[in-house]
């Protein structure tokens, strides 16, 4: 559990994304998860590089409500802090805090408040014995330090862990985790580390991510971009609702467009996109610019268009129910699947899953 959340198991998959601001910036730092949390995000790490950061924790604490990943690196003091701040996780390497007394005071305290604890393996910062064993990073690098961590934990009696193996290279991130989820049975957290910018990083991590959660592997996930923190959210739940993992959200099924189609495809669906982002019930939509795919795909989804001369086929719920012009077309379809939203809101519907 991370606060409210579960990971693992038959829990959905939760997103989650890590704050860029500066943590002894309160102001900006709830202003950021606040608006994560509105993405979407199920949880929200946030770094706590020294004790300025840390005596910011408790008021980003109480004016928030999602749950609260620590992120430390090296400090047992830090992580120390954290926890008496009331956070909901931490993200450390127990072999990088310092000696065993230390990892037992911070294990115990953990214990005590039953806070989880991540362990974030990093080809970019594997421990030098296993560089100079290995010669380079790689995935058995990885999992070895992976499995040292889990040890130093397990032998203190702690197994509340998740744990995470990054690397920028997808091909070592896929074989790490895949080898490793043959030898543990913990939670995984899925990354490809420093992908890149919102577009080649999105690319990236569909790729990577993909690959490993079509087979089964991965509890949570944060996409990492060059970006604005919540972009990483709508990715991760791109990606999921991509391969049927979570429904959360306007799901659109648009044509690539091409010299057949009887409106804007692009404009239309860059313009719907933007304009039912807030949407967080789970919807299908169809905007389609001809008639070759569009009636097929349209009957598919409870609300469709499909392009035609003079006016556009609207579909509800497989139907056809009506003839729309293009220069209404775009508002028809916000207020129609705002009107949706809300009737499943108002029944108790689930947005998710």
């Amino acid at each position: 559990m991370v606060g409210d959340v579960a990971v693992g198991g038959d829990a959905p998959i939760a997103v989650q994304s890590m704050t860029n601001t500066l943590t002894t910036d309160i102001d900006a730092t709830v202003a950021q998860i606040k608006c994560l949390e509105s993405a979407g995000a199920d949880i929200v790490r946030v770094s706590v590089p020294d004790i300025e950061s840390a005596t910011s924790m408790p008021e980003i604490l109480n004016q928030t409500d999602v749950p609260i990943i620590a992120d430390i690196h090296f400090s047992y003091k830090m992580a120390l802090a954290s926890l008496d701040a009331g956070v909901h996780g931490l993200r450390l390497n127990p072999g990088n805090i310092g000696g065993r007394d230390r990892v037992e005071r911070v294990v115990k305290a953990a214990k005590e408040r039953g806070v989880s604890i991540r362990i974030g393996v990093n080809a970019g910062s594997l421990e030098k014995e296993l560089n100079e064993k290995y010669g380079e990073p790689c995935a058995d690098a990885m999992v070895e330090s992976a499995l040292n961590h889990i040890r130093i934990l397990e032998d203190m009696d702690f197994h509340d862990i998740k744990v995470s193996l990054k690397a920028s290279n997808i091909p070592m991130t896929v074989v790490a985790y895949r080898k490793l989820a043959e030898v543990v049975d913990y939670p995984l957290h899925l990354g490809i580390t420093e992908s890149g910018s919102r577009f080649g990083g999105t690319v990236k991590s569909s790729i990577g991510l993909g690959l490993l959660l079509a087979g089964g592997i991965g509890d949570t996930i944060r996409v990492s971009l060059a970006a604005e923190p919540e972009e990483e959210v709508r990715v991760g739940f791109e990606i999921l609702k991509a391969l049927g993992l979570r429904h959360r959200g306007v799901n659109l099924i648009a044509c690539p467009s091409c010299a057949r189609q009887k409106f804007n495809v692009i404009e239309t669906v860059t313009q719907l996109e933007e304009r039912v982002a807030h949407i967080h019930e789970s919807l299908d939509v169809a905007v389609i610019g001809c008639v070759v795919n569009g009636p097929g795909e349209a009957r598919e989804v409870g609300l469709g268009v499909t392009g035609g001369y003079p006016t556009h086929t609207l579909y509800c719920d497989g139907e056809k129910t009506d003839k729309i012009s293009s220069a209404k077309m775009l508002d028809y379809l916000v207020e129609e699947i705002e009107r949706r939203a809300a009737v499943i809101r108002e029944s108790g519907g689930t947005s998710d899953g």
